[in-house]
């Protein structure tokens, strides 16, 4: 277990939350996270690579974002315990891109990479990307 978190930690936390709660990322999260279910890497990279797909600039978002709030955590300017402790959604979108994750690497090589590497460094972290995966493929399930 890490020192307790600090203040500047608890400070940064909130932030995060803050930002999550922005108008435009509220609804591209809310895209993200319950609209868009590629079965493909074809059908992700359908979004991802076309800049003029309206939900481009969302996807991009949403990733980008969870993986700086990782990247905090990798370079120690936020308590990993404390990280774990407030926040899930990154494991889930990571989750989510699971089963198409290698193609993705194929041609984009960091894509949610700070967040795997949570996985691979914590134990906390890697139990909440487990629990996000049974949610994910769950999720994915009931879309058929």
């Amino acid at each position: 277990m890490d020192a307790l978190a600090s203040p500047a930690d608890a400070a940064t936390i909130l932030k995060l939350y803050e930002l999550r709660t922005e108008p435009v990322m509220r609804q591209a999260r809310a895209w993200v996270l319950v609209d868009f279910w590629p079965k493909t890497a074809d059908e992700f990279f359908a979004v991802m690579s076309n800049f003029q797909d309206p939900h481009n600039a969302w996807l991009r978002q949403v990733t980008t974002y969870w993986e700086m709030a990782a990247a905090l955590v990798l370079h120690g300017a936020v308590s990993s315990d404390l990280y774990m402790d407030t926040n899930g959604e990154g494991f889930f979108v990571l989750a989510k891109f699971a089963h198409i994750l290698g193609e993705i690497r194929a041609k984009n090589k960091g894509f949610m990479l700070r967040t795997s590497q949570l996985v691979e460094k914590h134990a906390v972290a890697a139990a909440i990307y487990e629990r996000a995966l049974g949610n994910a493929q769950n999720m994915r399930a009931s879309l058929k």
